[in-house]
């Protein structure tokens, strides 16, 4: 990793000027609009909304890079640089906790006293679960292993071995693509939609918003899988990989949770 002397007096980074902030948040909101426009049918609605998502890739990227470039060349990512990181990593991920608790709350409130109009039972009477020794056992299966391979390249890179790295990273995304395309097959032949009252507006908004988070993880491991590859992290300066290596992990945790809610004892 090229590394170049930080001439400041302090240790913190004081970051430069950005037009991507306000990128990003011009970009989601034209990917919002846009979004809800193609819904409703109005037009250009599409344009609007596949124009915000493009927008947002861009500034991804060029954020990103930046950020890199601050961490591996400039040498702006000190020890109390890297603290304020993990402790803003923790509390995202403590918000993403609550996120994915309101999600639970409405599934369990909904299971323990179901209403009269759904046939007083759980599931509603009128709908056909999915079985989870299927599908979701073998995506349990998956996303477990690629913990395990996630966990793998850590011990890698603090051991620095860069081989067994970049074939566990590799491993990782690969076990994650394959939950993704299954997790797809599920829907497009589940028995119900989410338009089928309270069991498939929640299962489909749990499971649905777990499938976008693993889709924002792998696409989390494969840059660090790139960054391993151009010499980018070392032994004691690898924060990038424990964030994405947290947020993995965080992931599987809440789909054991939903596996044993959700699918097993939900259905």
């Amino acid at each position: 990793m090229t590394k170049y002397r930080n001439n400041q007096e302090h240790s913190f980074h004081l970051v430069d000027p950005s037009p991507w902030p306000l990128i990003s948040a011009m970009s989601a909101l034209m990917l919002t609009f846009g979004g809800v426009m193609y819904m409703h049918g109005y037009n250009n609605g599409s344009f609007l909304w596949k124009f915000g998502l493009v927008m947002i890739l861009f500034m991804m990227y060029c954020w990103w890079r930046d950020v890199i470039r601050e961490a591996t060349i400039e040498g702006q990512h000190t020890k109390s640089v890297q603290n304020g990181l993990r402790m803003g990593m923790l509390l995202f991920i403590l918000s993403e906790v609550m996120f994915f608790v309101a999600f639970f709350w409405a599934f369990f409130h909904s299971s323990f006293n179901p209403s009269p109009a759904i046939g007083g039972v759980w599931p509603p009477a009128f709908i056909t679960t999915l079985d989870p020794w299927k599908i979701p056992l073998l995506n349990t299966v998956l996303l477990l292993s690629s913990g395990a391979t996630v966990t793998w390249a850590h011990h890698s890179i603090v051991y620095g071995s860069k081989s067994q790295a970049i074939i566990a990273l590799i491993s990782t995304v690969v076990l994650a693509l394959i939950f993704t395309a299954l997790q797809g097959y599920e829907y497009i032949s589940a028995p119900f939609t989410i338009s089928d009252g309270i069991y498939g507006s929640t299962f489909y908004m749990a499971t649905g918003f777990h499938g976008f988070h693993v889709i924002v993880g792998t696409c989390f491991l494969a840059v660090c899988l790139a960054r391993v590859y151009f010499n980018h992290f070392t032994r004691e300066h690898h924060f990038g990989f424990e964030a994405a290596a947290w947020y993995w992990h965080f992931v599987d945790v809440v789909w054991l949770i939903l596996f044993v809610s959700i699918y097993w004892w939900g259905s």
